[in-house]
């Protein structure tokens, strides 16, 4: 059973909408296609964020203070 879209009022700045235009007369492809494609994306790499985060949840921690003695320590400063 093929999904209904939901309908959504969005605000572009003219500029974006503009561009956003073009884009989609010069691939053939719709306006909404075009935005579900770009905020896909946003959400796909939220969520990679997340999972690097969770992955490295048990590194320990070290403040900026302490990361910027270690630098200079071994010359990177």
């Amino acid at each position: 059973m093929a999904e209904l879209s939901k309908r959504s009022t969005v605000y572009f700045a003219p500029e974006i909408h503009q561009a956003l235009r073009i884009k989609a007369a010069s691939t053939h492809r719709s306006f909404s296609e075009i935005v579900n494609e770009a905020v896909r994306l946003s959400l796909q790499e939220d969520q990679e964020d997340l999972k690097a985060f969770e992955d490295r949840i048990s590194e320990p921690t070290m403040t900026y203070e302490a990361l910027l003695k270690d630098l200079k320590k071994h010359g990177k400063i």
